[in-house]
């Protein structure tokens, strides 16, 4: 089939002055200031998109945390592994954040970091020799915090375990924060997910009491938020 140029000599224009445009120069970032304020520089953030999502959320966190309401924060291992504990923890001892709920990758990425101040294993490295999560010090300490105090709760377990010891890095650990302001940090494990379960030390018994531990304390945090917020971070549990 041949085919010929397409005729354009009836193709029909309008104004743009009368076009309906999502964006316009008035939603455009302002320069911050020198020495300005965390509040100017929001302000002064695009009139779009994610910035906007970001001060509705500051707005939202403000107003539930003036009012005392919960505000509980879920989150995967992405969250630690970005270099956003210190901030959580601030939040933490802040009374700003009254809860958090991780998934299992956060609980290693968490404890490596207190434990070594390194995190986040270069899988293809080590995937295709079967090293991969295979780290001796994360299979085995995390097990038997699990194994030995599974009444706790799983997060509760970590947090005191962390604690016990003499890491270099452990005021950067949300769970050993958790478990010294006394805020619930919950672990909620997929069995056979987690690089902790192919260590010899697993007992899946105790994994399981103990996220179930965690699943029935954050039962009990989201019966309290109404009014308050829950917000998602990265891969999040909920």
């Amino acid at each position: 089939m041949k085919y010929e140029p397409l005729d354009k000599s009836a193709i029909k224009t309008y104004s743009i002055k009368d076009r309906k445009s999502k964006v316009s120069v008035e939603d455009f970032a302002k320069l911050p200031e020198r020495g300005g304020s965390v509040k100017a520089f929001l302000e002064g953030l695009p009139g779009m998109l994610g910035a906007n999502d970001l001060r509705a959320v500051a707005a939202a966190v403000a107003k539930a945390h003036g009012e005392g309401k919960t505000i509980a924060l879920g989150m995967g291992g992405h969250v630690v592994k970005v270099g956003l504990a210190p901030l959580i923890i601030e939040l933490m001892k802040r009374g700003v954040i009254g809860a958090i709920a991780m998934n299992g990758s956060c609980v290693v990425h968490d404890f490596e970091s207190a434990f070594n101040g390194t995190t986040s294993e270069d899988v293809d490295a080590e995937i295709g020799g079967g090293a991969f999560g295979m780290a001796e010090e994360t299979g085995t300490l995390l097990n038997e915090a699990i194994n030995n105090n599974r009444d706790l709760g799983l997060g509760r377990a970590v947090g005191e375990m962390i604690n016990s010891c003499d890491f270099p890095y452990k005021d950067l650990s949300i769970l050993a924060a958790g478990a010294r302001l006394d805020i619930p940090v919950t672990v909620h494990v997929a069995m056979g997910t987690d690089i902790l379960h192919i260590h010899r030390n697993m007992d899946g018994e105790a994994t399981g009491a103990a996220t179930i531990k965690d699943f029935d304390t954050f039962s009990s945090v989201v019966a309290t938020l109404e009014g308050g917020l829950y917000i998602n971070l990265g891969s999040a549990v909920l």
